[in-house]
């Protein structure tokens, strides 16, 4: 399904311009208009969706085989010695388009932009034994699928 109300959608339909880096069958790559980074590129599924685990088996596979590909092509097009590969899955995540869609954001040193662990100014603590249950019960859905 593709919605004409998504700005990713009219994309994918040709209603809206991007800057198209790659594209297949299931998915579209396309530089972000608002980057962090020189080349920072989104890519998205074809068939819309608000959260990663909204997909099909078929088209997460083809979703992050393009991250895949893009992932060495992008850092050597702009020359960048590393990328950090984001996503923000639903709204409390920071998403701010409602369609699932990855980011590759290519790095440079010095650039300022922090590792991963930066997003948390507060970072939780958990005892050993909450460490073991959370694991557990990780264990215990992952086993339903």
């Amino acid at each position: 399904m593709v919605l004409d109300s998504c700005i990713f959608c009219r994309i994918v339909k040709g209603k809206t311009p991007a800057y198209v880096v790659f594209e297949d069958e299931k998915t579209i790559a396309f530089l972000d208009t608002v980057p962090l980074s020189r080349g920072h590129t989104l890519v998205i599924p074809k068939t819309h969706c608000v959260k990663l685990e909204d997909l099909d088996w078929v088209d997460a596979k083809a979703l992050f085989k393009t991250v895949y590909i893009l992932l060495n092509t992008i850092p050597n097009a702009v020359e960048s010695p590393a990328c950090t590969v984001a996503v923000n899955n639903g709204p409390e995540s920071g998403q701010e388009i409602p369609h699932a869609h990855v980011h590759i954001i290519p790095r440079y040193r010095n650039d300022r932009g922090g590792p991963i662990h930066a997003i948390m100014r507060q970072r939780p603590r958990f005892s050993n034994n909450e460490l073991i249950q959370i694991a557990q019960r990780i264990r215990d859905l992952s086993s339903l699928h």
